[in-house]
């Protein structure tokens, strides 16, 4: 025969069962939140590189076109400057616009001055817009492709050589770049040791 305290411990042992499912299936949650969390930046930066959304550019210096390839059209690029929050530096392009045949090299600059009360890293991300137009944009020499130490107060121009591919859709007929200046939080010491 079944006594209440028989029921009492069996329905005790299904609460401490059903407890431990409940808690193995957390943990397996939050490690699954970690692993995809880990794996987004990388799967980010691939998708964005396949479509060209975003308007993430290549972070890989490219070749200039030959004479060969120019074609006879104009596409205004214009250049913008993001400062990241709480940075302190002065960045700004050295020219607003400029008009520009596909196929054919420019050069363009950026000036930057450290605000910061000490020697800092910064460092440049490039975006361009529309987003469609990522793939045309092609940098032969920028200054995003590394880190720029500067001295407290110190001021650079930094260049940029680029060039439009003749295959940009006709649509387009305006490209924005953009670029987001941010201290890199190093400091100019570690940057000289390595």
């Amino acid at each position: 025969m079944i006594t209440p305290e028989d029921n009492k411990m069996v329905s005790q042992g299904l609460i401490k069962k059903a407890h431990l499912f409940i808690v193995g299936k957390l943990c397996l949650l939050g490690i699954g939140m970690f692993g995809f969390g880990y794996l987004m930046v990388p799967l980010y930066d691939v998708i964005c590189d396949i479509t060209g959304l975003n308007g993430k550019t290549s972070s890989t210096a490219m070749q200039a076109p030959s004479a060969d390839q120019r074609v006879d059209r104009k596409v205004t690029v214009e250049f913008v400057s993001v400062v990241n929050s709480n940075a302190a530096w002065s960045f700004k392009p050295t020219q607003a616009s400029m008009e520009v045949t596909p196929g054919q090299s420019y050069n363009a600059s950026y000036e930057v001055v450290n605000l910061n009360g000490r020697p800092a890293v910064g460092q440049a991300v490039p975006s361009v817009a529309p987003s469609s137009a990522a793939k045309y944009f092609n940098k032969i020499e920028c200054f995003c492709f590394t880190s720029q130490e500067f001295d407290t107060g110190g001021r650079k121009e930094m260049p940029l050589v680029f060039f439009i591919d003749e295959d940009l859709p006709r649509s387009i007929d305006t490209v924005t770049l953009s670029y987001t200046y941010f201290d890199t939080g190093e400091s100019v010491s570690a940057m000289s040791d390595s």
